[in-house]
């Protein structure tokens, strides 16, 4: 039996959700969509200013494109995007995005402001890049149970802290390779939005933290190092939720 095309599937589909769904609630998942587009912008702004050297922009940018990706999913759930548009991939549209903004905006960052070791830095540009791209293409990158498997790509956050802490190149550079061999360590971190052990205490604690980072950012670019100290408290707690859980929480089967 021939299987049917591509394009008449997608418009079955497309006629299907225009019975089902009323016109503003399909222009309200189109928007979900367009506002995790966004976040490719909002990168590009980001490398504008790390071009020019203005860090205080580049992590200002950074910093929405992380808030763009920790609220997209729950706008997405709120006009159930699925049910409404089901031949549009928005997860690969997010995982685009998040590459861009997560990977590659903040290597550039790390590269053009001369954070990375001088012997070898086409190395500890290549590391992080190839080692993430492998992450996000796993079958199994965000578990059922909503937990990331490997390091999930925070290199927006690495290239904050090797910057405001004003941290030695060598130790920039191991940091960056122990990190890229912790994306192949099938160790399951938190989703911070979404997995459910003590994920109140966790978005609390995040909350608090944007707001120290906030207070960083208008001190650039000499932010107070006590501050950006006290400020590893989420990184920590993260960490270490992640790592209790990951040991003590049962793992739920990984479906393909």
């Amino acid at each position: 039996m021939n299987q049917p095309s591509a394009p008449s599937t997608l418009a079955e589909a497309g006629a299907a959700t225009a019975d089902r769904f009323s016109l503003p609630h399909q222009i309200a998942a189109w928007a979900v969509h367009a506002y995790t587009a966004s976040g490719a912008v909002v990168g590009f702004l980001a490398l504008r200013a790390a071009f020019l050297g203005r860090a205080r922009d580049a992590f200002r940018w950074m910093l929405v494109a992380v808030l763009i990706d920790a609220t997209d999913g729950t706008l997405a759930r709120a006009v159930e995007i699925k049910r409404v548009l089901p031949w549009f991939d928005g997860a690969k549209l997010d995982d685009i995005v998040d590459y861009f903004t997560f990977v590659i905006v903040p290597v550039v960052f790390l590269y053009h402001l001369h954070l990375l070791p001088v012997f070898g830095t086409l190395l500890f540009v290549a590391l992080p890049l190839l080692a993430s791209a492998y992450g996000f293409c796993q079958a199994a990158a965000k578990t059922p149970d909503f937990f990331f498997t490997g390091f999930p790509s925070y290199w927006n956050i690495v290239a904050f802290y090797l910057y405001a802490g004003q941290t030695p190149l060598w130790l920039n550079g191991t940091l960056i390779c122990i990190l890229s061999l912790f994306v192949f360590v099938p160790i399951r971190y938190l989703y911070p939005t979404r997995t459910v052990p003590f994920r109140r205490l966790t978005n609390l604690l995040g909350g608090l933290w944007v707001g120290v980072l906030l207070v960083l950012l208008w001190q650039f670019p000499t932010p107070s190092p006590w501050l950006v100290l006290f400020s590893l408290y989420y990184p920590l707690y993260y960490t270490a939720l992640s790592f209790y859980l990951h040991a003590t929480t049962r793992k739920t089967p990984i479906t393909p």
